[in-house]
């Protein structure tokens, strides 16, 4: 595996309540004891990077260790893109001999109700040798060979991510406050629980259970008719004498036919099961179960839809050989669940299939003591064409910072590729609205870094191949806000614009060298509008660090977009480090 460098290290697990644990690393050990319910943890010292170590856990060796860098990568499909899709696009995967980059991927986990302690099982740690690297996600394993490549320290992807999920499932709900329709009514939840539970389970079958103050039943007949008018589980206990000679002996119980199911025990042993409403039950009494005297036949009956019954004139007896008691008559009963009581709890939860946070309680909430350096974000799909976009990007950063209480925890952000076919005419665009919100949270929220991605994606395939370029401008941003490097690693971003008769005059930050065309021809994807808010293709010059955009029939124009589109590949607007300008739009308009 791999442990992050220059960072207070939490090493946690279970054991058996209060079992003693050491942890050895690294030629020191350290004590500690798990608790009451098995946990246990230990902290050890920052660590500079190397390795391979090796670290003992009592009768557990985890060998080949590697402390470097972890990043957290998460996000929907294209951070899931699997690596062996593009071997033919970079044969040089097939020859991968890094074994100083590790993978792992987190097993999915969507639970809505509560978070969760630990990941499922089935995650493994990978390397990139030829022989494990196509187990990898390729913007991970590209971004690794980057970073590595570049700071000569061990890199470790940590890939938590789920194909189609959208954004709200990945913020937990204490974030998520001021959207009501994501929140689960936790009352409700917790009520629902309660009354969805089954309080007999394991107790009410046991020979010895007081049930003194059951209420009566005669046995055959319809529960309805005899009080119980609610769907769900009633259990029924009946005590009957049995002569010393027929002690142990092997025995059958006749209990008729039920409605629906039914599971019997006799003396707290299970006995047997019929599983619907039909066959008669005749079940076998195994040798050993009967004894002399007092016995307690107890029976478990499920009714689904309020027809529970006893079915009359059938056989209800308990025979062992020429000894037979009949078991018609007075039966004690008491209702281990009521399916009916969980209907209005139910009705305030009907936004279960809806509610955010479903994956931050499995996949994030899990690795909350894993020490990172930063987070890699690829998402924004599943939620195009929809509004707070922005908003829940900018929750989901200060969760997740409050989550590994790093308020500086970096976050690079990639902005959604070129999708869908190009439109020949300026038109309104969901994924185009995606990427302004993107762009808006990487200006105004601190150590964030926005990879543009514009030219990278395919038109017929939303999940393009080219995560070897994505992978290179987003380690571009972690040499600017995580390593501290002075290197320009943004494009033009616009930042404000003025009217001058018949033109828009546009102005620009992170400049580089200045603003050029990556083609040398004539800027494109401009697009320019008046007050009915109709866009038309502009024209547009670059006029030292500014861009002058006009159309010759609009006399007073209001706005101007760049790349507005789903598929903006042809927008080739750039500084002269080669970096694409950000999408971006002068109005607001619906």
């Amino acid at each position: 595996m791999l442990l992050q460098r220059d960072a207070e290290l939490k090493i946690w697990g279970w054991a058996d309540p209060n079992e003693k644990v050491t942890v050895r690393f690294a030629g020191k050990y350290i004590y500690t004891e798990a608790d009451k319910k098995g946990n246990w943890y230990v902290l050890l010292p920052a660590q500079q990077a190397g390795g391979p170590h090796v670290m003992e856990i009592n009768e557990i060796i985890i060998r080949d260790i590697l402390i470097g860098d972890v990043w957290l990568c998460s996000g929907q499909s294209n951070m899931e893109t699997p690596i062996i899709r593009l071997l033919e696009k970079y044969p040089e995967i097939n020859i991968s001999n890094n074994h100083m980059i590790r993978y792992f991927k987190v097993s999915t986990q969507q639970t809505v109700q509560s978070v969760q302690d630990d990941i499922p099982n089935g995650g493994k740690w990978f390397s990139a040798v030829a022989s494990e690297v196509t187990n990898w996600t390729a913007l991970a394993y590209f971004y690794a060979q980057e970073a590595y490549n570049h700071t000569k320290v061990p890199q470790g992807m940590l890939v938590s991510s789920l194909g189609g999920s959208a954004i709200e499932s990945w913020i937990s709900q204490d974030h998520l406050k001021e959207f009501p329709n994501l929140i689960l009514d936790r009352v409700a939840l917790d009520s629902l629980r309660y009354v969805e539970k089954d309080h007999g389970v394991h107790t009410w079958i046991q020979n010895d259970w007081d049930d003194s103050n059951w209420l009566d039943f005669n046995l055959p007949g319809t529960l309805r008719s005899q009080g119980i008018r609610n769907r769900g589980v009633v259990y029924f206990r009946k005590s009957i004498a049995i002569p010393e000679s027929k002690e142990g002996r092997h025995g059958r119980l006749y209990l008729g036919t039920m409605t629906d199911s039914d599971s019997v025990f006799i003396n707290g042993k299970f006995i047997g099961s019929t599983s619907y409403m039909y066959p008669p039950r005749v079940y076998d009494i195994p040798a050993g179960i009967l004894k002399a005297g007092k016995n307690t036949i107890t029976i478990r009956l499920r009714s689904n839809s309020r027809n529970g019954e006893f079915i009359a004139d059938k056989e209800y007896k308990l025979k062992v050989d020429d000894f037979e008691v009949g078991l018609t008559g007075l039966w004690k009963y008491k209702q281990g669940l009521n399916l009916d009581a969980g209907t209005s709890y139910k009705s305030r939860l009907r936004n279960m299939s809806v509610a955010g946070s479903g994956l931050y309680n499995g996949m994030i909430y899990p690795l909350k003591n894993y020490s990172i350096k930063g987070v890699v974000w690829y998402q924004g799909e599943s939620n195009a064409g929809q509004d707070n976009y922005a908003r829940y990007l900018e929750l989901l950063i200060a969760n997740w910072r409050t989550l590994w209480n790093n308020e500086k925890l970096p976050f690079l952000l990639v902005q959604l590729p070129n999708f869908m076919q190009k439109n020949d005419m300026p038109s309104e665009s969901g994924w185009a609205k995606i990427r302004e919100a993107q762009f808006k949270i990487s200006k105004i929220i601190p150590h964030t870094a926005l990879a543009v991605t514009y030219d990278t994606g395919e038109w017929n395939d939303i999940h393009p191949l080219n995560k070897k370029d994505i992978a290179e401008r987003l380690f571009l941003g972690a040499r600017k806000i995580v390593y501290n490097e002075k290197v320009v690693h943004s494009g033009p971003q616009f930042q404000n614009y003025t009217i001058d008769k018949d033109k828009i005059i546009l102005t620009f930050e992170t400049l580089g060298a200045g603003l050029k065309t990556n083609d040398g021809q004539m800027l494109r994807q401009f697009a320019i509008a008046n007050e009915s808010k109709k866009f038309f293709w502009a024209n547009a010059v670059i006029k030292g660090n500014k861009i002058i955009v006009s159309h010759p029939e609009i006399k007073e124009p209001k706005a101007v977009r760049y790349a507005w589109a789903d598929n903006p590949e042809e927008a080739n607007l750039i500084n002269h480090e080669g970096l694409l300008a950000s999408p971006f739009r002068t109005d607001n308009w619906e």
